[in-house]
């Protein structure tokens, strides 16, 4: 049965066939809704308003698709870890759609969790209610911090049991993306396709996420390049959070630079540029400091796929992709150098400031390393000190001279600019957050809703990360680091 309401355009169905699978999703027995965000449904502008919670968990959980849905599963290959497997796909997942938002974007609507698919391989197609409210409460943190992200619209428990090294409770989460094309999809193409599909591909997604390329004589070359922009400028965001994605798979790598798949990520608490917490990445591969690095690696082997179209001429075809990627880290490192000048309260540009700032900002970073002081604290107490309080900042370190020898240079630094201690403070609070979701408090949130079926430190925990860079006295206890013994056992699994 159908139920009416989402204005569906569904172009990756209509215009790429071959590219998928039609799949149905599998029949949740006892749906019931967990999680919705309304906000984000009424910016898709889904005209959901008079349905209530048992319609929603039915539609959510795919028991009742909506009139012009069509669910397919995507096909797509990918480097994990390192190797190359030719064949992955969506294999819990089902694109079922897209829809134009109401700033004229279009936006897809897929389901994770919702059963086997073609691509399933020997896994089941499911999902436990742990790693898909993770997705929620990371995936709307970021939005909050400012960082392109998929989002969660919605999470239903399924009514059903589902086995990993226990057995957990299953649900279904509706993700919304700007797209899920990503490095993956064109290497699949690229291995098993014609160069046909190859330039058919290449054209959709770049009249979807690069309009203004579309019919450009270097087109391919150009959205190669913007492609790396983007990876760059997110990157870069992630770093000034703290954030570790934990499995930059190239198939987790999204062409619409957009963080995707909350798998094994965490945030660090004290700065160690060598933090790993994911179970599975026993060599560091996807570590803190990798990131850039992997970024790069993967538009590389994104660069190959695109090879046959940026020139007849082989050879030729490999320097234009290779001169895009040497350029990708002083890309990274200008949007990383604006993001710390931003985070240093530094505004105006000063003769050398690009040794200077990024001195400055190397050796801040260093100093949180050999303090083994809290990365999220540090930068907002500097506020504190630039508007002329430095007791806050103080209370984060045991030894105070290497601390006030950074900090005659910083102030040195700030003096050159023409912002008065004030406004120079309230910008650093407005780029520092204050609180981010805490490993512990996350982990806490979701054993209560896994274990006793209890949503409220979810629901709490969520409310907190909505405002990140305001200090609400009612939240404090989520902007607390979590116990060193905690964070020295934590591990972050893939949730598959």
């Amino acid at each position: 049965m159908k139920m009416t309401g989402i204005a569906f355009d569904n172009t990756y169905a209509r215009d790429l066939v071959g590219f998928y699978v039609p799949c149905q999703p599998e029949p949740a027995p006892d749906p019931t809704l967990v999680y919705f965000n309304h906000e984000l449904a009424d910016e898709l502008a889904l005209g959901l308003d008079d349905l209530e919670p048992p319609a929603l968990a039915e539609l959510f959980s795919g028991n009742r698709l909506p009139e012009g849905a069509t669910p397919i599963a995507q096909a797509y290959a990918g480097h994990q870890f390192g190797q190359f497997s030719p064949q992955l796909g969506d294999g819990r997942a089902l694109l079922i759609g897209e829809v134009i938002d109401r700033l004229n974007r279009r936006r897809d609507i897929a389901f994770k969790g919702s059963g086997k698919t073609p691509f399933s391989r020997r896994g089941d197609g499911k999902a436990a209610i742990g790693p898909m409210l993770r997705e929620v409460l990371i995936g709307e943190a970021m939005h909050a911090l400012g960082i392109p992200t998929t989002r969660a619209l919605a999470v239903v428990a399924t009514g059903e049991r589902v086995y990993r090294d226990r057995s957990l409770p299953g649900a279904t989460l509706t993700r919304i993306a700007d797209s899920h094309l990503r490095v993956g999809t064109f290497q699949f193409f690229a291995t098993h396709g014609s160069i046909e599909q190859l330039t058919t591909l290449a054209e959709y997604t770049i009249a979807r996420h690069d309009p203004e390329l579309v019919g450009a004589p270097d087109r391919y070359l150009n959205f190669l390049q913007r492609v790396a922009e983007r990876q760059a400028a997110l990157v870069a965001q992630w770093m000034h959070v703290g954030f570790i994605h934990g499995v930059m798979n190239t198939d987790n790598m999204s062409l619409a630079g957009e963080t995707i798949d909350y798998g094994p990520c965490a945030f660090m608490d004290a700065y160690d540029p060598g933090t790993v917490f994911s179970s599975i990445d026993d060599m560091g591969r996807y570590a803190y400091d990798q990131q850039a690095r992997i970024a790069r690696w993967n538009l590389a082997r994104f660069a190959e796929t695109l090879l046959p179209l940026l020139a007849d001429d082989e050879q030729q075809a490999i320097e234009l992709a290779t001169g895009v990627i040497d350029a990708f880290p002083a890309r990274y490192q200008h949007h990383w150098l604006e993001g710390a000048r931003a985070k240093l309260g530094l505004r105006g540009q000063i003769d050398d400031g690009e040794r200077i700032d990024t001195a400055l900002a190397q050796d801040w970073l260093t100093l949180l390393q050999a303090k083994k002081v809290d990365f999220t604290l540090a930068w907002r107490r500097l506020a504190d000190a630039a508007a002329g309080d430095e007791g806050p900042l103080r209370a984060l370190f045991t030894e105070h001279q290497t601390l006030d020898d950074w900090l005659a240079r910083w102030q040195a630094r700030c003096a050159a600019e023409a912002d008065s201690p004030g406004p120079r403070a309230e910008h650093m609070r407005r780029v520092n957050p204050w609180l981010i979701p805490r490993n512990h408090r996350v982990e806490e949130a979701l054993d209560a809703a896994t274990q006793a079926g209890d949503l409220a430190p979810f629901e709490q925990l969520l409310e907190a990360l909505r405002l990140p860079f305001e200090e609400r006295p009612a939240f404090a206890r989520y902007a607390e680091p979590a116990p060193a013994d905690f964070t020295q056992a934590f591990r972050t699994f893939c949730g598959t």
